[in-house]
């Protein structure tokens, strides 16, 4: 009774096998609030263009496919919750005598 589940069986259900939808509705507003910021602030100086590129910028930083993860907003998500969360492992230990136990109560 073995199962070969293949390593990439989660790409099935993302867009481009890369985002969410979600993922993808949060860089369009990033790219939206961009270029209103674009039509509405003067970018005659280099502070106005950083500031009018920055949600973009932010919002592509964010759903930037990372090894081993999803994105870096799934990266942060996962470090923020280990972090603020209580840690509680139970320490069982290895018996012999828990698996026979597990067994008997089938």
């Amino acid at each position: 009774m073995n199962f070969l589940i293949p390593a990439n069986s989660k790409k099935s259900m993302m867009i481009f096998g890369l985002f969410y939808p979600f993922d993808l509705i949060l860089f369009g507003s990033g790219v939206g609030v961009t270029l209103l910021l674009m039509m509405i602030l003067p970018i005659a100086n280099t502070a106005m263009a950083f500031i009018a590129i920055a949600p973009a910028v932010i919002t592509g930083f964010l759903v930037f496919p990372v090894p081993n993860y999803h994105n870096v907003l799934t990266v942060i998500i996962g470090v923020w919750n280990f972090f603020t969360t209580r840690q509680k492992f139970v320490w069982k230990g290895w018996c012999i005598l828990d698996e026979e136990k597990q067994e008997d109560k089938k």
